[in-house]
């Protein structure tokens, strides 16, 4: 379990990188914000990238699997922290089991170099 805090903290910061950065482009272009949104927007997205690469995992397509679990559970976090919508009980459902297989995926991946 512990091996898991690591990649983990690593993915939600990720996560919260990428949402970040595309959220900057979704204010810009769908609620009007100032063109200036951007400059942040495209360093949270190249912080995200950084981020994703300090993984260790052997190969980047497990890598981007297993973050896709967590990049689901956060972006509910983001929809109700930041956009003030409490996700449904399907949502977590559904980001439950993602989670459960970015697990899967991050504890047999370690083992398979």
């Amino acid at each position: 379990m512990k091996a898991l805090v690591w990649p983990i903290g690593l993915y939600v910061m990720a996560a919260l990188a990428e949402i970040g950065g595309c959220f900057s482009f979704w204010a810009w272009l769908r609620l009007g914000k100032p063109i200036l949104w951007l400059v942040p927007g495209v360093m949270s997205l190249a912080a995200f990238a950084w981020l994703l690469t300090r993984v260790d995992l052997d190969f980047a397509g497990r890598a981007y699997a297993a973050y896709g679990g967590i990049y689901i559970l956060t972006s509910l976090f983001w929809l109700w922290a930041v956009e003030g919508v409490q996700p449904s009980r399907w949502d977590i459902v559904g980001a439950s089991l993602c989670v459960l297989g970015a697990a899967v995926i991050l504890v047999t991946g370690a083992h398979q170099r």
